[in-house]
């Protein structure tokens, strides 16, 4: 799952996408990052769980089909089928997710944009009027993280808005449309509260960020 990021925007549409950060941000004096990563945790657990309990089926099955009741065949049917299926299921994203619960995907992308947001320093701006849109691919979930300054102005239910927007654009195909859509309706939040200062500067770049680094 480590090129799906690459593949989630074509250059031209991070150009455009990036283009639109520009514009967004001669508004107001907040900033705007977009991330887009494959993933935001390995969920290794679930491939052991996955190939743990396939391998079993498969052992099972297979020793019926052979008419053997040899508990040394199974476990040999099961060690075989264990080892091919576990690197398949690290590999295969439509499979791993089978073994994730929702539950943990959402905590685990919770904790990844938290983490993102201070390792790019978005946290860091003068008046504390960084967003981070944090778009993980393979739990299909999106995160809008704002620094305190905004916090302590726009209600934080306001964000949700531009989640369902770029979900929306996600399912239908639309996601650099989708996106370019959600860093104008940004733009429109953080201009009412925070209006372009003379002095304004861009703090952050305005790069479309992709993959975890």
């Amino acid at each position: 799952m480590g090129d799906s990021a690459e593949k989630f925007l074509t250059p031209v549409e991070r150009l455009k996408i990036e283009a639109r950060i520009a514009e967004a941000e001669k508004l107001t004096s907040g900033e705007i990052v977009v991330m887009v990563v494959p993933y935001s945790y390995h969920y290794p657990l679930a491939s052991m769980i996955g190939s743990s309990l396939l391998a079993v089926l498969f052992g099972i099955a297979v020793s019926l089909l052979a008419g053997k009741d040899s508990m040394w065949f199974f476990l040999e049917v099961f060690g075989l089928s264990f080892i091919v299926l576990h690197e398949l299921i690290k590999r295969a994203d439509f499979l791993k997710r089978f073994f994730v619960t929702a539950s943990d995907m959402k905590e685990e992308v919770g904790e990844a944009a938290i983490n993102s947001f201070y390792h790019r320093n978005i946290n860091l701006t003068v008046d504390h009027t960084g967003i981070l849109i944090y778009i993980s691919l393979f739990e299909h979930n999106v995160r809008v993280i704002a620094d305190q300054g905004i916090n302590e102005k726009v209600d934080k239910d306001v964000w949700q808005e531009i989640v369902s927007t770029i979900i929306g654009g996600i399912k239908s195909k639309g996601q650099a449309a989708a996106i370019a859509a959600a860093v104008d309706r940004c733009a429109e939040i953080l201009a009412a509260h925070f209006p372009l200062k003379s002095d304004d500067r861009n703090e952050l770049g305005n790069k479309v960020v992709i993959g975890r680094s």
